[in-house]
């Protein structure tokens, strides 16, 4: 998988899809799908773009929506399906200018892109003013996707937002088409759980306003835990939300590694605790709330 930040010169014609990709959902995985199965029987590289940061955390930092997925999970999904080329575009204020025509013409002459895969409701170029007719009109071929419905309902990335914000996991999870999951880097912390008595594992979050926050059951690649996120308020309080997770039954060093943490049920939301020792009590029940859910998978 080859991966580019900006719009080098091709020359091996390809089958591309342009989106944000924000959450990796039900419609999403179809667009890479059908991608996949044009560039094979056109035997054509597959070519996926995206954008960062989302444009409206462009446009507008202070209302922009949380992150589903971080780059790199994305990153992750698009190597798993063994897409050939990834294009990551800064979404900046020279991009945000760009018309639709010079926007065709780099996918046309730069790209090579001769067959497009996009959302019905695609559009691009300055203050959106173009669509695929303007992308048809260069000669490349275009297929639109008609949006992905379960159980009645548009899968969005806006809808599984909402249902994590409200603990819905396996609502989520139905629309994703998986667990809800954040991977990154264990770090070292201050050791405020190891003097609780309960030891954790620091993530280190790519994207740090995740769509969730509260305690949960989670998964630690093959692991089992009870994972904090949010803001720590009756130990420290910090400003932006932090993941740890205290895995059950296990005592050896995870630091330095790169894990996914799986979100599998919402046990509380987060709260202030009058004292230390409230803290303590309140997490030694979330442990065994954990330890009788898990005792049933």
């Amino acid at each position: 998988m080859n991966v580019y930040r900006n719009f080098p010169k091709l020359h091996s014609p390809c089958v591309l899809t342009i989106g944000n990709y924000d959450g990796m959902h039900l419609g999403h995985q179809a667009l890479i799908d059908r991608l996949i199965l044009e560039a094979n029987n056109s035997q054509k590289e597959s070519s996926v773009m995206t954008f960062e940061p989302h444009p409206r955390e462009f446009f507008s930092p202070t209302n922009a929506p949380t992150r589903i997925i971080s780059l790199r999970e994305k990153l992750e999904f698009f190597e798993l399906k063994n897409i050939d080329r990834i294009y990551v575009i800064k979404f900046n204020k020279d991009f945000s200018l760009m018309s639709g025509n010079d926007f065709v013409f780099k996918l046309k002459n730069q790209i090579v892109a001769e067959h497009i895969l996009v959302g019905d409701d695609f559009r691009f170029g300055k203050n959106r003013e173009s669509g695929v007719d303007e992308i048809i009109k260069s000669g490349i071929k275009v297929t639109t996707l008609n949006e992905v419905k379960l159980l009645g309902e548009r899968v969005s990335s806006t809808l599984i937002r909402n249902a994590l914000a409200s603990g819905e996991l396996m609502r989520a999870h139905g629309f994703l088409g998986r667990p809800y999951a954040i991977s990154g880097k264990v770090i070292h912390g201050k050791k405020k759980g190891r003097e609780l008595g309960f030891p954790t594992a620091n993530i280190h979050m790519l994207h740090n306003r995740p769509p969730l926050k509260g305690v949960f059951i989670v998964k630690l690649d093959n692991k089992y835990g009870v994972a904090n996120l949010g803001t720590r308020p009756t130990i420290s309080g910090i400003n932006k939300l932090h993941l740890e997770v205290h895995v059950l039954n296990f005592s050896e060093d995870l630091y330095g590694q790169h894990v996914h943490v799986t979100f599998l049920k919402k046990l509380r939301d987060e709260k202030k605790f009058k004292s230390i020792d409230k803290l303590k009590t309140q997490i030694k029940l979330d442990v065994q709330e954990a330890q009788t859910f898990l005792s049933k998978l």
